[in-house]
């Protein structure tokens, strides 16, 4: 078993000193106090932003208190799994477990930084090139070293040289900080990582299902961002419903929803879900070009990434320009409607997931074409559990019991299988000691209902 070959560099990040180690060049690019005010995260959503929320009343979350709580969440799971620690690579949980990022999407599909979080020590960040200094805001990262990025882009035919060095790391931090346990969580990695590491004494379990469980239960301040995410993204949707007019393309209504969340200190939105008039029916056309006429419905789906990097998931469908609603979109939209409003009262400390899937409201699948899922947790995306509808329970479902603290999305998609309209609704509702509270506020078409 090779040794880790590391040259030890001091730096300055953020307010505090920490190492940086590994085999890259030295930089010479600023870091230190200035770099770390001007962090995003630092500098925060914005003035725009903070005086809508102050002028609502929303108070700000605590973010250093809610750093805390997600990084002892993770640790918590890695010790009831008995494992070492835990390798991370999605960005969604990076940020989870550290408070820090780096060209989230572009990281989605490019393995150029990860992160260890042991059950017990320091945590490691291994950063993209020369970006150390984009964690000077969060005191959850205890080193920082540079990445050894061993997917193909990167490595061309030396991955299996550099996923080598890659496990030596890893290893000796298992090593160092396992107390001679050996196991360890990754969320993703490539077979070469797996055999790189198990020659190493290493095994590799599920880290995915780690993160999922501890990505569950929101702390208070979490839902405080979460309730200043939702009021931004719902500011957004009113801009849009502004713009509503017959004569707009589908992308430009769209593009006004992606403007308003960037300019509250929102991040990406993670789908295209508009469409309107014939597109609506079946669901799932993302939107295009097509011009929307007088008297269309128009249905989308936010699938949001806001402010704090909290995740809106809520869906509306609005009546466009100034015709009456036909009969048969009065219809779909009253039982879409009246679907989501049963669901979400059965929302509740305590039911199991298996109880929600066929107490659900639903209609007759042989009439009505529906959504993939009755309901979907979310937190930093959308998240466990998926809660299926019966069909769905003997090959996918999986049981748990609803806890205070988690937050799930109530989904409504309906539309004849035969044809004509499609309605997409979706709240976002917290599960509370006593029952629920629905955080999601925008109002649904009054004209629609019958």
């Amino acid at each position: 078993m090779s040794t880790v070959a590391s040259t030890v560099q001091d730096s300055r990040i953020g307010a505090g000193s920490r190492r940086r180690i590994g085999g890259s060049e030295p930089t010479d690019r600023p870091r230190g106090d200035a770099a770390g005010v001007l962090n995003m995260h630092a500098l925060g959503p914005g003035a725009e932003a903070v005086g809508e929320w102050d002028k609502a009343g929303l108070a700000a979350p605590d973010l250093a208190a809610m750093r805390r709580y997600r990084l002892e969440r993770v640790r918590q799971q890695l010790r009831q799994a008995d494992y070492a620690g835990i390798v991370l690579y999605d960005p969604v949980n990076v940020r989870y477990a550290t408070d820090s990022t780096n060209m989230q999407v572009w990281l989605l599909h490019n393995a150029s930084r990860y992160v260890f979080v042991p059950a017990d020590g320091p945590v490691v960040l291994w950063e993209f090139d020369h970006c150390d200094f984009l964690s000077g805001h969060t005191e959850s990262i205890d080193e920082i070293r540079p990445c050894v990025p061993w997917f193909y882009f990167c490595a061309g035919d030396r991955i299996p040289e550099q996923a080598e060095r890659w496990a030596d790391e890893i290893a000796a931090l298992v090593r160092q900080h396992g107390g001679g346990n050996t196991r360890l969580a990754i969320d993703h990695c490539n077979p070469e990582g797996i055999s790189a590491l198990a020659r190493r004494g290493v095994g590799v379990h599920n880290g995915e299902a780690i993160m999922e469980r501890a990505r569950e239960i929101k702390s208070d301040d979490e839902l405080l961002a979460m309730r200043r995410a939702i009021h931004a993204c719902e500011t957004g949707m009113t801009v849009m419903r502004e713009h509503l007019g017959p004569g707009i393309s589908e992308q430009r209504l769209w593009s006004y929803l992606h403007a308003e969340n960037i300019a509250r200190g929102g991040e990406w939105i993670e789908t295209r879900l508009l469409a309107s008039g014939p597109r609506c029916n079946p669901w799932y056309q993302e939107c295009s070009s097509r011009i929307i006429e007088n008297g269309d419905l128009v249905a989308f789906d936010t699938d949001l990434v806001g402010a704090y990097g909290i995740c809106v998931d809520t869906s509306r469908t609005w009546l466009c320009g100034d015709m009456a609603p036909t009969p048969a979109q009065r219809d779909i939209y009253s039982r879409a409607y009246e679907q989501i409003r049963f669901n979400t009262e059965l929302l509740r400390p305590g039911v199991s997931y298996h109880d929600l899937t066929h107490k659900a409201m639903r209609y007759p699948a042989e009439d009505f074409r529906h959504y993939t899922c009755l309901y979907h947790g979310v937190g930093l995306c959308d998240e466990a559990p998926i809660i299926y509808f019966p069909e769905a329970w003997q090959s996918f479902g999986y049981d748990g019991v609803l806890e205070p603290g988690m937050v799930l999305c109530v989904e409504s998609f309906l539309g004849r299988t035969a044809g004509g309209p499609g309605v997409k609704l979706e709240e976002q509702v917290l599960i509370t000691e006593t029952g629920h509270e629905v955080l999601t506020r925008y109002p649904f078409e009054e004209q629609l209902l019958r």
